[in-house]
């Protein structure tokens, strides 16, 4: 099977952790200038990028979803695209197609590929629960592979590669819900949530999302940012933190409330989400707060809850049971 790569921009040097942190952190406080009032929100999001995941946006309409993905991009100096997933939109209408080559005219007999818009850095799939299974597929395995195969030719994504996913939780009407084996495809689930009341009044004096985003400039080439991955992949992760993972794990799987635990897929991905927020926070290792913290966000959607024990289901009972399992897990020291 053929492969063919997708270029690269910006040139990853080696960086050192100090490098790297202070990079992480412009990166942050760009973002934030478009969406203001949600500086956790936008550091999961730089996390999740610089762990090398996708990020799902479950929220209500106008909070900022679109803002967060499309200033993420101008900051890291990269291609853009948002798909708007409807219940008519095709697999090819993501990834491309083989188109006839014509010369004169005339078809030639020979074919080229013709990318889709999900040969881009970032990457928003706009109400991602509105497309039909087979679409929500493709998207999901691109995200795993950072890789397309059309007519048995494998296409490389541009790297990085990061999805933001969105989809209402409240408006279920012709959606498809996505089943967990596809949730646990992302990194981390977030809510961006209401602005408070100072905030959201700055947001309508100035309305950053029409002012201040156009006006963003780059604080990183988006190559820089694999070099960011690499650092916070060789972040110390000590064996207590992982004994800290695995019992965590471990405790979705034997909880009565729960149907399907946490998979090794949902352990890694705590793991390397921890190490990126260890080098934002400027260290060379993993503490405990670093797996705590996110264990919420990297872990909730993984869960299926048994709607047979009586407990309401959802994402804040999952996040709830998830942090009874925190509280009862002993913290290494």
């Amino acid at each position: 099977m053929a492969t063919q790569s997708a270029p690269e921009g910006g040139a990853a040097r080696p960086l050192s952790l100090e490098a790297a942190c202070a990079q992480a952190q412009r990166l942050c406080d760009g973002v934030g200038q478009a969406l203001r009032g949600k500086p956790e929100v936008v550091r999961r999001a730089v996390e999740t990028l610089i762990a090398g995941g996708h990020l799902l946006l479950e929220d209500v309409p106008g909070v900022g979803k679109t803002t967060l993905a499309h200033a993420l991009a101008r900051c890291i100096d990269a291609t853009f695209r948002r798909i708007q997933f409807t219940s008519d939109l095709l697999p090819a209408d993501l990834i491309g197609g083989a188109l006839p080559e014509t010369h004169a005219g005339l078809p030639t007999g020979a074919f080229r590929f013709q990318p889709g818009p999900l040969f881009a850095n970032v990457v928003l799939a706009d109400e991602i629960n509105r497309a039909s299974p087979k679409v929500q597929s493709a998207l999901l395995e691109a995200m795993g592979e950072h890789a397309v195969t059309v007519d048995g030719v494998t296409h490389r994504l541009p790297e990085p590669f990061f999805v933001v996913a969105t989809q209402n939780p409240l408006d279920h009407h012709g959606t498809h819900p996505l089943p967990e084996s596809q949730l646990d495809r992302f990194m981390v689930r977030r809510a961006i949530g209401y602005p408070d009341p100072a905030d959201e009044a700055s947001v309508l004096r100035d309305d950053p999302a029409a002012t201040a985003l156009p006006r963003l400039t780059p604080v990183l080439a988006h190559g820089e940012v694999l070099a960011l991955q690499r650092v916070a992949a060789a972040i110390k992760f000590h064996d207590a933190l992982v004994t800290y993972v695995l019992e965590i794990a471990a405790a979705t799987r034997d909880h009565e409330a729960i149907a399907v635990g946490v998979s090794p897929r949902g352990a890694i991905a705590l793991r390397r989400a921890a190490q990126a927020r260890a080098l934002l926070d400027g260290r060379d290792y993993c503490i405990p707060e670093d797996v705590s913290e996110l264990a919420v966000d990297v872990l909730a959607h993984r869960i299926a809850l048994d709607a047979r024990t009586g407990r309401r289901t959802g994402a804040e009972e999952s996040a709830c049971i998830l942090r009874e399992i925190l509280d009862r897990t002993n913290v290494p020291l």
